[in-house]
């Protein structure tokens, strides 16, 4: 991330805990607030199935893409929700020219950000959120998207970030409009149930786009022999596979990005949102920062 996006507030570490998941708290100091200038930034209403409507966090550049239109990502949030965090990342990633936007794929279930601790969270939100559901509400974000005069969903990403790395790769598998995918520390393999009836290594061949996985050696959840194992598969794999490169930080834990907690490692988190914004790049999905 390029440090002239990103302002750094003499709030106090209460001020911080604003917007945040309950399960965080506390907030750390090092907490990094991006603002909204040249930016339209807040929640809309994305239409889902079934006639209802699905919040999420949306951030625009204001000033004019490529053409008009700003290249897309779609980023998809931690086990702890749509909180503070997520939309903060929205508007870095608007602040280098996407259209970003976060929804809120819990909403069902409940809100993820007024749950006081991780096991409750999980056992009462997370645990019930199938795959399929997930991969339904991006699909109804991206239908949204597309009303947007301002954006062009040709030039279309998707980023995610623990619980949401994991959906990066799924998504990847399932949507043949993406460009390119970038995960950062979600799970590979493990078990699965009727709601999460795959994992990323057994996609491997339905990929549609390439994905950087981003991962750290110290993550005790999501071990570097997990990581070496899907790297085996992907090099065993298609065009889309083959092109996927994964990437482990040594000196780096799970949630080494979230810079309001204790696992936030500042040089690693500044090199890997470099080589994501790269990654897009890359596959054609381009980063244009504001004068």
């Amino acid at each position: 991330m390029e440090d002239s996006v990103i302002n750094r507030r003499g709030f106090t570490t209460a001020g911080l805990a604003a917007g945040f998941a309950l399960a965080v708290l506390p907030v750390s100091a090092e907490t990094i607030i991006t603002d909204a200038d040249n930016l339209e930034a807040g929640l809309v209403e994305v239409p889902v199935a079934g006639g209802a409507t699905m919040s999420a966090y949306r951030a625009v550049p204001r000033w004019a893409g490529q053409g008009g239109h700003h290249p897309v990502v779609l980023v998809v949030q931690e086990i702890f929700g749509l909180h503070e965090h997520i939309r903060d990342l929205c508007r870095r990633l608007a602040k280098s020219g996407y259209y970003a936007i976060a929804p809120d794929l819990y909403f069902r279930q409940g809100d993820a950000t007024k749950v006081p601790d991780i096991p409750t969270l999980v056992r009462d939100i997370v645990s019930k959120v199938s795959d399929e559901q997930v991969m339904a509400d991006l699909d109804a974000t991206v239908a949204f998207v597309k009303t947007d005069g301002r954006a062009d969903t040709r030039r279309m990403a998707i980023t995610g970030f623990c619980w949401g790395g994991r959906i990066v790769w799924l998504y990847s598998a399932h949507n043949p409009d993406l460009k390119a995918g970038a995960a950062w520390y979600g799970r590979l393999v493990g078990n699965t149930d009727a709601a999460h009836p795959k994992n990323p290594i057994d996609l491997v061949n339905q990929l549609n786009a390439p994905v950087l996985g981003l991962y750290g050696a110290k993550d005790d959840g999501i071990p570097v022999a997990s990581v070496d194992q899907m790297r085996a598969a992907l090099a065993q794999g298609d065009k889309a596979a083959s092109d996927c490169k994964l990437m482990v930080f040594e000196d780096s834990g799970h949630g080494f990005n979230a810079d309001y907690r204790p696992s936030y490692n500042p040089a690693d988190a500044k090199v890997a949102w470099k080589q994501m914004l790269e990654w897009f790049k890359k596959h054609g999905v381009p980063y244009v920062p504001h004068a």
